[in-house]
């Protein structure tokens, strides 16, 4: 891709941010609809899980097919089917009939929802080569997920008191659509100098492990074992063969070598822990401030915004630090700041009184605005930008899987902690193991971020570059001779 002036890598940041502000404006909204959605298709606890997490899952069993096939055949060619399938699914969810048929569209929202993050990420790479603009694009990408914090409680909140839950997937259509016209019109089509082949052997042993470890913790507190441990037994058999395959086949869905790299393996467990936690955190927050408090969806929206806020402004600022300082401080602020508002909820029982329910969401307002940045950064800094699709694409997939299984690990001990005849007595008991769970998250991200943002790991990344760099001149001289 040819070098592009200021003005127009602007353009096509904001085009990406564009994306990014569909997929994630998307699960914000939908959480404070959760409700009023239970109420009208007469959802169990489990079913809200499903409508989430049928989402997350396939986004994340997709975004590194997505991220290989867009290096291969054109980022923008995949950007663009991806914003039209999205938008096409965003419409069937709203005329959708009954909970399964909306639990089905959110998976096709998801086929689409696959092919803009993981790309957007790798043509922002692309975009931006120098380091620090670079960082500081993905610091403006990552207030991306801010905005949509501060905007879709209240958004949703407004469109579901207002007009009914259908309305909250109407609001992806002027932008989805938007942004297809500005990316035929301004983004560049740019590919990998070499085409990696197919994995379909891959593709399908990563949908058998994350789908059936997902049934089994959302179904493991209303079905028998006889139901629930098999499908742990195909997740454990799909996770010990793809790590076997995978480790032998010339062109892997997932090149197991990325993970020599100690910041990029840390990379990837501090965002499904960091994604876990948000995920529990806004299931738990959304059924406590409407179901137990009796908040309408607008009030709900309001009482997060003490969480959206610092989310939004503290994003482009982890950006900055990142690219001025690296990913260390950024990492022990976030890890810290999640884990005592992970505490506040455990210990002291902080959503029932309001000063301290504030304050936790506060404190995890900040420690996820400042958690995303050196997530990405870390994951696509230390790898050839050949390969930048696909590192970008783990990352994005580590995200999608942490937010499905910290909704559907938290909604199973909610699910089996709740009584029937009183929801509102026994939810606050019942939701603690969800706030220790969400306290573990998070010390995990202090933990592994400040372990792997050393000298000892990023020396490990440059060894890993140059041996992932070494390979691929190999394999092109090989391949021209």
């Amino acid at each position: 891709m040819s070098e592009l002036s200021p003005r127009r890598r602007l353009l096509v940041l904001a085009i990406c941010c564009m994306s990014l502000l569909l997929v994630s404006l998307d699960n914000t909204v939908l959480n404070v609809a959760l409700p009023s959605l239970q109420r009208d298709l007469d959802a169990s606890t489990s079913g809200l899980q499903w409508t989430i997490d049928a989402y997350t899952l396939v986004l994340a069993s997709l975004l590194m097919l997505a991220g290989s096939t867009a290096d291969r055949i054109g980022r923008r060619r995949v950007f663009t089917a991806g914003l039209v399938v999205f938008t096409l699914g965003s419409l069937l969810c709203s005329l959708a009939p009954n909970l399964e048929a909306l639990v089905a569209f959110r998976m096709v929202q998801a086929v689409g929802g696959s092919m803009l993050n993981p790309v957007a990420m790798s043509i922002i790479t692309n975009t931006f080569t120098d380091p620090r603009e670079r960082a500081r694009a993905i610091g403006a990408w990552g207030a991306v997920v801010g905005l949509s914090m501060a905007a879709g409680p209240l958004v949703g909140g407004l469109l579901v008191d207002s007009v009914g839950w259908r309305s909250i997937f109407w609001i992806n259509l002027p932008v989805g659509l938007a942004a297809l016209v500005l990316t035929l019109r301004f983004v560049p089509e740019s590919r990998a100098p070499k085409a990696r082949r197919a994995d379909p052997v891959g593709q399908l042993l990563v949908i058998a492990l994350f789908g059936s470890l997902t049934y089994a913790i959302i179904e493991a507190p209303h079905a028998s074992l006889s139901t629930t441990v098999p499908f742990g037994a195909v997740a454990l058999a799909s996770l010990v063969a793809l790590l076997r395959y995978e480790s032998r086949r010339h062109e892997p869905l997932i090149d197991l070598r990325f993970f020599r790299s100690a910041p990029f393996s840390g990379a990837t467990v501090i965002a499904v822990s960091a994604f876990a936690s948000l995920g529990g955190f806004l299931f738990l927050s959304t059924l406590y401030l409407q179901n137990v408090r009796g908040l309408s969806a607008l009030g709900a929206g309001l009482w997060m915004l003490p969480m959206a806020l610092p989310t939004f402004l503290c994003a482009p600022l982890s950006g900055r630090l990142v690219g001025n300082r690296g990913p260390r401080l950024p990492l022990l602020i976030a890890g810290g700041a999640m884990t005592a508002a992970g505490l506040l909820f455990a210990l002291f029982e902080a959503e029932t009184s309001n000063a301290t329910l504030i304050a936790g969401y506060v404190l995890f307002g900040v420690g996820f605005g400042f958690v995303n940045a050196p997530i990405t950064n870390t994951a696509v800094s230390g790898m050839p930008r050949a390969q930048a699709g696909v590192a970008a694409a783990v990352a994005s997939t580590s995200r999608q899987l942490g937010q499905a299984l910290g909704v559907a690990v938290v909604g199973a001990v909610l699910a089996a902690g709740v009584g029937s005849s009183s929801y509102a007595e026994s939810f606050t008991e019942a939701s603690r193991p969800g706030w220790w769970i969400i306290t573990a998250c998070g010390l995990a991200v202090l933990v592994v971020g400040a372990a792997t943002s050393g000298r000892w790991a990023r020396a490990t990344a440059r060894r890993t570059a140059e041996r992932l760099e070494s390979a691929e001149i190999r394999e092109v001289a090989g391949a021209d001779a």
